[in-house]
């Protein structure tokens, strides 16, 4: 089971390395400056903190130094060795769910697709989104099985990956009785294991919470009228049949969810096993969706993979409960069960379709928005960074994959701490006094103090095709033609909100 996975992974990394998102190559940057020049930032020389997942960048990082073996570092192959590795852990996961709830192997093979084939999880491959549903279901198993301390580890794993996992770990420690009863220690083990580097990013990075949270919330107007609560539906008129297939699982999970809580309630659910841990990721994953709606974040299409693969998990596990107890008792209802994981088992295979019907190698994801591919984009950084040397460059708004191949000082909020400091301030002038008092906190040690890079060129992107000797035409499937250009400083012009 783990070794098939993990080859499925393998084969699923070659079809999509070569279209990795913009803001993939923003976490490779990191890795590879970690690697190479043993720095965290964006690009060399210039120290930030805008990567969201620490662990993440850590273990790419860790990885990609593995590589330098052959002289040069090779963080794309640190990224597929990665992939396989958090694919396997999910499947020993699920191994371990099996076991424990005496399930058939099919619906561990299952649980694994249900991840591996959703097209908002292929579309963000370089983020952590594998190794999100990974350690969600490291948790889940650890709660089944009792284990406070093995849980604890769980969730300093999950926090790191991104901190508003926190979600999913205090919903399942609050519904996990063999949890809840021995919290003590699960919370000892996990600051013991996330305390050292929230305390190291709070003092020597400036922030705890990674500047992105900040970032984030000031995209307001990015997405027009579309929020993260009705994302989805912004998805599905761009893309119905794929995020039909992405979204279909969970919303599965979702109503079995409701499902088993009101036969808990009714009592009616007491011939089953305990269900409580599997409560909490399903749990989990309706507050999580809850939060960042309230957070007001943009609707980016990775922000959904916690959720999505948390309730689809959710509904292969609970279902797969409910039909090996109703083949031991007659008085339950067979078909229904069967019935739900056989409609699961169909929206993975139209995910499959989603993703084998596209051309192979894939030039660009499923849900992509990028200005430009990641091939064009890696063509234009290399010879941006031939062009500017030790010159600064202004980002034109996408900076990842522009970053990772020019390997210049190229420009943003991304890379810029001292543009962090100007939105800080603008977002305490903006909070209340709980939101001020905890935003201040958090920065308690960054270097308020902190200027802007000074630029000296900038890079300008516009629809349509360009031409001359500082201009790069690209092509997007989500756009089209565009061209970038390459001006200096003093001719620059006011960005417009389309070129944004």
């Amino acid at each position: 089971m783990v070794a098939g996975a993990a080859l499925l992974a393998a084969g699923v990394f070659v079809v999509v390395k070569d279209s990795l998102i913009d803001d993939a190559y923003i976490t490779l940057s990191y890795a590879k400056n970690l690697a190479v020049h043993g720095e965290w930032g964006l690009v060399p020389g210039m120290q930030a903190n805008s990567a969201t997942s620490p662990l993440n960048v850590l273990l790419l990082g860790a990885l990609t130094l593995m590589t330098r073996v052959s002289g040069s570092a090779h963080p794309v192959v640190a990224l597929g060795v990665l992939t396989v590795v958090a694919t396997a852990v999910l499947a020993w996961g699920w191994t371990r769910l099996t076991r424990a709830y005496r399930l058939p192997w099919p619906v561990a093979v299952l649980g694994v697709l249900v991840v591996l084939s959703n097209p908002f999880v292929l579309s963000a491959i370089g983020l952590e989104v594998l190794l999100i549903p990974a350690v969600l279901v490291l948790l889940t198993v650890f709660a089944v099985e009792g284990r406070p301390v093995a849980f604890g580890v769980a969730a300093a794993l999950a926090v790191l990956t991104r901190l508003d996992l926190v979600v999913f770990v205090l919903v399942m420690a609050l519904c996990a009785g063999p949890i809840r009863r021995r919290i003590g220690r699960a919370v000892l083990a996990g600051v013991v294991v996330a305390a050292p580097w929230y305390v190291f990013s709070w003092v020597v990075l400036g922030s705890a919470v990674p500047d992105t949270l900040v970032i984030k919330q000031d995209q307001d107007g990015l997405f027009g009228r579309w929020t993260y609560a009705t994302g989805p539906v912004m998805y599905y008129l761009g893309q119905k049949f794929a995020v039909v297939m992405a979204f279909a699982p969970a919303l599965v999970g979702l109503v079995a969810w409701f499902g088993l809580v009101g036969l808990r309630l009714a009592r009616r659910w007491t011939r089953f096993p305990d269900l409580s841990a599997l409560v909490g990721l399903g749990g989990g994953a309706i507050a999580y969706y809850l939060v960042y709606t309230a957070l007001g974040v943009g609707p980016y299409h990775w922000y959904y993979v916690a959720p999505a693969t948390a309730l689809g998990t959710f509904a292969v596990a609970a279902l797969g409960v409910w039909l090996v107890k109703a083949g031991q008792d007659a008085r339950l209802v067979e078909r229904t069960p069967l019935a739900a994981l056989g409609a699961v088992a169909v929206f993975v295979a139209g995910a499959v379709a989603v993703a084998v019907t596209r051309d192979m190698p894939w030039r660009s994801p499923v849900i992509f928005g990028n200005w430009a591919s990641a091939s064009d984009y890696a063509h234009v950084g290399r010879e941006l960074g031939e062009r500017v040397g030790e010159d600064t460059v202004l980002s034109p708004g996408e900076i990842g994959t522009l970053a990772y191949y020019c390997e210049c000082r190229i420009i943003d909020v991304f890379s810029d701490r001292g543009r962090v400091a100007e939105l800080v301030e603008d977002r305490l002038a903006e909070a209340g006094p709980v939101s001020s008092a905890l935003l201040r906190l958090n920065y308690l040690f960054f270097d308020e103090d902190i200027e802007r890079a000074p630029i000296d060129h900038r890079l300008r992107y516009e629809r349509g095709p360009g031409s001359g000797e500082n201009t790069w035409q690209v092509f997007s499937d989500a756009l089209g033609v565009g061209h970038f250009t390459l001006l200096p400083e003093e001719e620059r012009e006011p960005v417009t909100t389309a070129q944004r």
